[in-house]
């Protein structure tokens, strides 16, 4: 069995991390959405996943979870994950590891909804915290590293995958950006990756409702956003 499991492609921002990858190195996997919030969500991974969450490769006799892990199973095989450049590498790994671990209040405040616009939220001292620092990573991460081309490291790469859903949280909730971050939130939309993936997000038949707090209040059918 080779089949890549994601949750929503509108809403699973880890999800997208890893298909976005997958889907750029063109790896020949059969693609699978297991749609989030409903009754029987956790009992489906339950029977596929360690972890009881998405993203899941299953490749023959091998399981591996978690988007970073998959993205790096897949530069295991593929050239053009990470940059070429061992500097440059480094760096595009150390901020898709804060990207992995950092930016709570981000999270909380925009969940991802990439078809969707929302008002934008009350601009407290920890969201902006966090917002000025994905900004200050993409501006600085361009000037040093990207300007032979219109992405963090010049060429697409799994840097872009990991911050794509976080370009889409700005878009959705017009949070306030530098000239330099709208450029290359531009560029990133752009991209036929992410204009194919936008338009399949537009596609999916489920909406997911949340509280003011930004957690979930459920999965509802098509049409009753």
């Amino acid at each position: 069995m080779r089949k890549l499991v994601s949750g929503n492609l509108n809403y699973s921002s880890w999800s997208i991390r890893a298909l976005l990858m997958a889907r750029h190195v063109g790896l020949e996997v059969e693609e699978e959405i297991v749609p989030l919030d409903f009754p029987d969500t956790t009992t489906r991974l339950a029977e596929i996943s360690p972890t009881r969450k998405v993203p899941l490769l299953l490749w023959d006799d091998e399981i591996v979870w978690d988007s970073l892990a998959i993205i790096e199973w897949l530069a295991e095989r593929y050239k053009g994950v990470w940059p070429e450049d061992a500097v440059a590498r480094a760096r595009a790994r150390a901020i898709s590891a804060e990207m992995h671990s950092g930016f709570p209040t981000l999270r909380k405040a925009c969940p991802m909804d990439i078809r969707s616009r929302h008002g934008t939220p009350e601009l407290t001292a920890a969201l902006q915290a966090d917002m000025q620092r994905v900004d200050t990573i993409w501006s600085e991460t361009r000037q040093q590293f990207g300007l032979r081309g219109d992405f963090l490291f010049g060429d697409w790469s799994a840097a872009d995958a990991v911050y794509a859903p976080v370009v889409t949280r700005f878009i959705t909730y017009n949070l306030p950006r530098s000239e330099a971050a709208q450029a290359y939130m531009d560029a990133v939309m752009a991209h036929p990756l992410m204009v194919r993936l936008a338009e399949e997000a537009a596609a999916e038949p489920w909406w997911i409702k949340y509280d003011e707090t930004g957690r979930s209040a459920g999965t509802i059918p098509s049409g009753n956003s």
